[in-house]
Formats: C-alpha cells, structure tokens, sequence
C-alpha cells in the first residue's frame, strides 16, 4: 500500500496502535501457568473491545485470534493448552484490521525467572529491530535494511532466519512488495518509494537459519514453525511508512512516541 492521504495514515495509525496494545496487555497479563490459549483470549477480548478483528483468523482462518509462539517455535504458534512455564521465552505477534486496514506487529518476552542468555538475546534482538528500522527512507535499497541487520548478528555472534520475509501491508496483511529479506540479499535492487508501507521483522537466534514445519499436528492444522536447528530465536516486528524523513513507525502502543 502507499499512504496517499492523512486519513489513510491516521486509519494505518489507529490499527498499528491496537495492534500495538494488544501485545502489551497480553504480556503485562502473562504468568507462568496460563495456557496460551488464555493468553489468546486476553488479546481476542482487546481487539474486539476496541473494533478490530483477528487480521490471521479472518484471513486465513488461522485457529486463533494471536500467534502465540514459546522457545522451539519461531512463529505462528497456535494457542492451546501449552502451559506457559517459568524461563520461557514467548513470542506474540499481533495483526488485526480494522475500517479496511491492517497493522502487523510482534514482540518477544522472557517469563521469570529469565537467564541470562534470554535476556542478553531479547536485549539485542530490540537492537536489531532498531538497526532495520534507520535503513527506511524513500529511495534507500530494501537490501539495506538486511545488510544493516546481517552486520548486527555478525558482530554480536548471532544467526538469522533466512525463510521468514518482511512484507508489504495496508489494505491486505499480505501485499507487495513481498519477500523484504531479513538477512543480507545482494539480489534485491528494489527501493522504497515515499509512502510505503511495509513490516520490518527480524528473527535474531542463538543458532538457528530455518524455520521449518513439525511432522504432527499442533491442535490447529500445523501452522506453528520451528527453530531449525532448534536454538532460541525472538521476533520483533514494526510496520513502517517509508518517507523522506525516515521510518514512520505505525506500530506503537499509547503514550511511546
């Protein structure tokens, strides 16, 4: 999508904001021994609460209103009975639509008590959100935002998830440009014209290249992906306007400017 109007980014504002608090009500409310799927109905409950729908359930009927994901799993993790315990790490990640427009955000937390490796990759897995996000300005090269992350990881002894993709978003959750690399991509010429809109996600891991299928069934069809090999991985994730200026961050919660 191109924002071509200030209703259109203030419609992309709102849902990237609910996207945005739902994440942190789900973590200010998370506790060893919730399963996630009582986490999932916390985020259900404020997304309905403010107009919005599950952007994953309504578009691919997806077994869930969140994608709920704990250590092994990279992403799209279905909620269910797993049993949040203490020293987990857990992912949310949160889109939803709402008056026609999407917003797609997500973010990792350790559950105390955390350890130290935890929380030393949950501290940079933010930097290197961070080092993404100053790469977005139009006319800059999408591959930018990849190499900026790869020599973050290089430097800090990191691995990346090299086959989940940043993507277009707005009027779809799915839309051009697609397939943003997260890793260094030599390949990718493209650039970023004024008024993108785009996610920047980033899976920063202790070892792991691939997310891959598991051969059972996880309670809702086999969405959830794995670390491969399995190594602790966070995701955290913005969607952005690209502008002259730098990144337009549409994905913050209440009173964070």
């Amino acid at each position: 999508m191109m924002v071509s109007s200030e209703s259109d980014l203030e419609k992309l504002r709102q849902i990237g904001r609910i996207c945005a608090n739902a994440i942190r009500v789900m973590a200010g409310a998370m506790e060893a021994g919730m399963t996630t799927r009582e986490l999932d109905r916390i985020g259900r409950q404020y997304l309905e609460a403010n107009g919005a729908q599950s952007a994953p359930e309504t578009c691919y009927q997806f077994p869930g209103a969140t994608c709920i994901s704990i250590n092994e799993e990279v992403a799209h993790g279905v909620p269910g009975d797993r049993v949040i315990a203490p020293g987990d790490l857990v992912n949310i990640d949160v889109s939803a639509l709402k008056d026609g427009f999407f917003g797609d955000t997500g973010a990792s937390f350790g559950v105390a008590p955390v350890a130290q490796k935890t929380a030393r990759l949950l501290r940079d897995g933010k930097r290197a959100l961070s080092a993404g996000l100053t790469q977005v300005r139009s006319g800059a090269r999408y591959a930018s935002i990849g190499d900026a992350v790869g020599r973050f990881a290089g430097k800090n002894g990191y691995t990346l998830i090299r086959n989940l993709a940043s993507h277009g978003v707005g009027l779809s959750l799915h839309e051009e440009p697609a397939e943003i690399a997260t890793w260094p991509n030599r390949s990718d010429r493209r650039v970023m014209a004024e008024g993108q809109v785009f996610t920047i996600e980033r899976f920063l891991s202790l070892g792991a290249v691939l997310a891959e299928d598991a051969d059972e069934d996880d309670g809702g069809g086999n969405w959830t992906l794995y670390s491969c090999p399995r190594a602790l991985t966070v995701q955290f994730e913005h969607t952005v306007v690209a502008s002259r200026n730098g990144p337009i961050i549409l994905t913050l919660p209440d009173n964070i400017a």
